[in-house]
């Protein structure tokens, strides 16, 4: 049986076990791609516990170690639910890196199944890139180098195992990788405890609290929003400056994050590091995969005051994600410059191609395919040359969150339009909208071999919407 006939009998398994029910079909006019499922227990009031932030590891100072196992998180309150974690947690510990010195990070494998780790957003030999099908199999153990060769950024990392990344990740298989230099320490941005990492993801799940995964060809949507793994939480916060990094972490669930009652969102960052200069946003948009570094001032608040931060996409329980309590106003020092860093756009490109993302038949059942093709390990679609700088034309039926490994790009443009309001800086992965066509310059430097470029709904990344690339001298 090939991977698209097993996938078929999972999901009908599924949904005729009830777990999770279906009730929209989330493609047609909607904000998200994907099928939208109704937990089958009672859910909990929104904002009664209190954020947890995720424990550090310091890979600029060794090597550090993870186990990935099972592992119990109690996401809704009073329940206890199985996952699967790096070192049995959700979201697992955030490691913190040195840009320009090396990050080794060893993984130990106590799952019941293979695992692949992928650093999104890395600048990665292929050999430590998380290619799906380089397993570390059960019981192994495996040591991923991460040279560090980039600049600040808000990365992170997840499984990235062949036609089974959705599954994986919604059990819990993710966590921040964040990465520090001169330059970014160097500005007067909120730091220590006011640097907030926010990982935002939705689930669902079944009667007995465990998460259900009722597969979905379309991507799967559930319907409780959580941030570092907890269900609608509430951070207690100071009237300060708060550096936010938000990161949407979700399978298949778009986002436009903003804040209630209304307040200003300063971009200073996207998916590749600081941005040239800051940008205010009313809200912010987030495909799965998708990073922002924002400043929030809740100074501008008064004490006492609730500010929830919702998801103008969603509704019902996807509707609220977090509230801030604001605490009395304290001294602050951190300011956001107007100007942060320099970003140089790409050398004049070498050539030009073009990658279509869009809905077909694969081998009789429906599929999601790149350029007419399902995904073929070993056969690469483009050899770009080290230093050359190419504009990849990239095409949509629907939301498709494309992501490059390997380098960072840069948003030339939508349709005639220049970039959007979120594009700006060095991205690694492109809100695709429907029937819409962007361009992007695209340059790798210091690797040759095989990288990928797929789709970040983890459900079409597993019904085959991936591409490989070779990167050659």
């Amino acid at each position: 049986m090939n991977r698209r006939h097993v996938l078929g009998l999972i999901g009908g398994a599924a949904v005729a076990t009830g777990i999770g029910v279906p009730f929209a079909t989330g493609i047609a006019g909607s904000t998200s791609t994907g099928r939208q499922f109704r937990s089958a227990l009672r859910l909990p009031k929104p904002f009664t516990r209190p954020l947890t932030v995720p424990r550090v590891l310091d890979a600029a100072a060794g090597p550090v170690s993870i186990v990935q196992r099972p592992g119990m998180a109690e996401i809704l309150p009073g329940i206890q639910t199985p996952i699967w974690g790096y070192g049995g947690e959700f979201p697992g510990p955030t490691i913190r890196a040195r840009s320009g010195r090396p990050a080794i990070v060893e993984h130990h494998n106590d799952l019941p199944v293979p695992v692949v780790v992928h650093l999104h957003g890395g600048h990665t030999p292929p050999g430590d890139d998380g290619y799906p099908t380089d397993v570390l199999p059960l019981g192994g153990i495996r040591r991923y180098t991460y040279p560090g060769q980039q600049r600040a950024a808000t990365l992170w990392y997840h499984d990235h195992r062949m036609d089974a990344t959705g599954q994986s990740v919604w059990r819990g298989l993710a966590g921040f990788h964040l990465i520090g230099d001169d330059e970014d320490d160097a500005l007067p941005l909120p730091r220590a405890e006011r640097d907030l990492p926010l990982l935002i993801a939705d689930r669902a799940f079944a009667a007995d609290g465990s998460l259900a995964y009722p597969q979905a060809a379309e991507g799967v949507l559930g319907d409780v929003i959580t941030v570092n793994g907890r269900a609608w939480p509430y951070a207690e916060v100071a009237g300060a400056r708060y550096r936010v990094r938000l990161l949407n972490a979700s399978n298949a669930r778009r986002y436009r994050l903003a804040l209630d009652p209304p307040g200003a969102i300063v971009q200073i960052g996207s998916d590749g590091g600081l941005l040239g200069r800051p940008v205010t946003h009313d809200a912010v948009e987030l495909a799965p995969g998708e990073r922002v570094d924002a400043v929030v001032d809740f100074g501008r608040y008064r004490p006492g005051s609730a500010v929830r931060l919702v998801n103008t996409f969603g509704s019902g329980s996807t509707r609220d994600v977090m509230r801030f309590q604001v605490g009395s106003r304290a001294a602050d020092d951190s300011t956001v410059p107007a100007r942060l860093s320099t970003v140089d756009p790409l050398p004049t490109p070498t050539r030009t191609r073009t990658f279509r993302f869009h809905a077909g038949g694969v081998h009789g059942m429906k599929g999601w395919l790149v350029n007419g093709e399902p995904f073929r390990p070993g056969v690469p679609v483009a050899r770009p040359r080290l230093g050359d700088t190419e504009v990849w034309e990239l095409t949509s039926d629907l939301h498709h969150p494309v992501h490059v490994h390997l380098g960072q790009f840069q948003v030339l443009g939508r349709g005639i339009r220049g970039p959007g309001a979120h594009d700006a800086g060095w991205k690694d992965t492109i809100d695709l909208r429907p029937a819409e066509q962007a361009r992007i310059a695209v340059r790798f430097t210091d690797y040759t071999g095989r990288y990928l470029l797929h789709c970040h709904n983890l459900e079409h990344e597993d019904m085959a919407m991936m591409a490989e690339f070779e990167t050659t001298r």
